[in-house]
């Protein structure tokens, strides 16, 4: 149940922060947070990070249904994974929930958090649910690494 609830708690979170973009982003001008750092600023995101693979909807949503699954049935059959495995692996799936929600409903996913580096750099806007994916995933590097997804 614990996972179940870190997967709601970041979907939830996700869907919360995209009501508020779509509604008080859309059409209007960037919120400036830090200024040429952080600002929230609207975008259909047809494609995936980067922008790569634009308008493969099938494809997005067959391949989260697959990892979705997948991920459940790899945390239902290894026993043995560490409780810090399980909540990462719980934080991809609700973000993966969250982008696929997106992408049935919307036809794109809503991305609004953007991160400028001081004109050096302007990363790819984000959302919650892209934050989980990429959070959980480093962490499972580092579990998987130094060997510490199971116990």
């Amino acid at each position: 149940m614990l996972y179940a609830a870190i997967s709601l708690i970041v979907l939830v979170l996700d869907q919360i922060t995209k009501f508020f973009a779509v509604n008080s982003l859309r059409g209007n001008a960037p919120i400036v947070i830090i200024d040429n750092f952080l600002q929230f600023n609207y975008v259909e995101n047809y494609g995936a990070a980067f922008g790569i693979l634009q308008n493969k909807k099938i494809f997005f949503i067959v391949m989260t249904t697959i990892v979705v699954i997948g991920i459940i049935v790899y945390i239902k059959t290894n026993t043995n994974l560490t409780t810090i495995m399980k909540i990462t692996l719980a934080m991809i799936i609700g973000g993966a929930i969250g982008n696929f929600i997106d992408r049935v409903r919307l036809g794109y996913v809503v991305d609004f958090i953007d991160v400028k580096f001081w004109g050096l750099y302007d990363f790819p806007v984000f959302n919650i649910a892209d934050s989980s994916i990429v959070i959980a995933t480093i962490l499972i590097c580092y579990l998987v690494i130094f060997n510490k997804y199971e116990v």
